[in-house]
């Protein structure tokens, strides 16, 4: 299992950085990879990602939710993995979200590219898509 520890400060209240991050659903509209993400049977979520030519689809739960400070998860199908987000109030208006994952590479393509530091790399990028995503409604608001 390999582990990823990543973090961004956003230009947005805490309140507002988790309420983008609750809103599954929309994370197509503005995070690189992101294809689908839509309910599953249950309480579950069904994703559908796809970087660099691989296409990935997988089922998660919320395994932990506290309003305005963390979401945390785990797969029940398909990539293997876990994770939880944490929301950091800095000064007004400002805030940290953290962001940790614990995942299972499989086959020796995940394993290399684990090791290359491609999966540290594609968590930063959807951390820096979030946070223009949610500073951009911030102004428009």
């Amino acid at each position: 299992m390999s582990h990823i520890a990543e973090s961004v400060e956003v230009s947005v209240p805490v309140e507002d950085a988790y309420r983008e991050w609750s809103r599954f659903t929309a994370f197509p509209e503005f995070m690189h990879g992101i294809e689908e993400v839509a309910p599953a049977p249950g309480a579950a979520v069904h994703w559908v990602a796809g970087v660099d030519g691989v296409r990935r689809e997988f089922d998660t739960e919320v395994t932990e939710r506290v309003p305005g400070e963390r979401i945390a998860w785990r797969s029940v199908a398909g990539v293997e993995h876990s994770g939880v987000v944490t929301f950091h109030a800095l000064e007004a208006g400002r805030s940290r979200v953290m962001l940790q994952i614990d995942h299972t590479p499989h086959g020796v393509l995940d394993t290399v590219g684990d090791w290359l530091g491609f999966v540290a790399h594609e968590v930063q990028r959807c951390l820096r898509d979030f946070k223009q995503h949610v500073e951009g409604r911030a102004v428009a608001h």
